[in-house]
């Protein structure tokens, strides 16, 4: 993927390492920096770990120009609501645009130092401005902030969402039997405790009956959840018969 991460003149060694990070979780590999204020690979690896491959690509430049100059797409993020009229773009937006150019030749991503980010004159060399929606009255966000949401937006426009990992033990849904079986259980189990001495049973039973319908039980679910009911009864007749109170 022809996608380069280029951080302009870069204040602090935390913010890189954050960026190095990000773009480790999000599969992005290469990175530009113009200017860095400090950099040390190393200490830059003890922050973000097992990032030594993307370190290993990283490339230094003094100008800005040179490190955008064989770049067929330049999409630079900034939270200023600038005055001049600009191509500008929401990251969600954005990423589909950067990954078709990506297709072309190499695509860019611009961010700008910590406490100013990009200038009008480093805009002008944007294809494209993007800005992340947030609080107006407190709009600038953090360096690596800015850019795991924009890293996130390219791997969800590249990839098909994953489906989550399917638990070890998977087990059909339960049926009407299984649940009528749950109720009758608990229902026994909370006669048992004179639950219902000062309560409606109709009512308690329809309400137990409505949550745990709520969120649809499997087989493995029911049966456990029949247990422990089962297992109350079952400690109350052994307590009742050795006489302990």
């Amino acid at each position: 993927m022809s996608i380069v991460v280029v951080l302009q003149r870069p204040q602090d060694l935390v913010n890189i390492a954050g960026v190095v990070r990000a773009m480790k979780n999000f599969q992005l590999r290469d990175l530009r920096l113009v200017n860095p204020l400090e950099y040390d690979a190393y200490r830059i690896e003890g922050i973000a770990h097992n990032t030594g491959d993307i370190l290993e690509r990283v490339c230094r430049f003094d100008d800005l120009t040179v490190a955008l100059g064989d770049c067929v797409h330049v999409a630079g993020l900034t939270a200023r609501q600038r005055s001049a009229k600009r191509n500008v773009q929401r990251p969600r937006d954005a990423a589909p645009e950067i990954l078709a150019a990506a297709e072309e030749g190499l695509t860019a991503i611009l961010l700008g130092p910590e406490d100013t980010g990009l200038t009008n004159d480093e805009l002008d060399r944007c294809d494209r401005t993007v800005t992340i929606p947030a609080n107006p009255r407190y709009a600038s966000l953090n360096l690596v902030q800015a850019f795991s949401i924009m890293a996130y937006e390219l791997l969800l426009a590249r990839n098909p969402v994953p489906a989550f990992k399917r638990p070890r033990r998977d087990a059909p849904p339960a049926t009407h039997e299984n649940l009528e079986r749950l109720f009758s259980d608990a229902e026994r189990a909370l006669e048992a405790v004179d639950f219902f001495k000062t309560r409606q049973r109709e009512n308690v039973m329809r309400s137990l009956r409505e949550v745990l319908r709520r969120t649809p039980l499997d087989q493995r679910e029911a049966k456990l959840m029949r247990a422990m009911w089962i297992e109350v009864v079952r400690f109350l007749e052994r307590t009742s018969s050795s006489g302990v109170r």
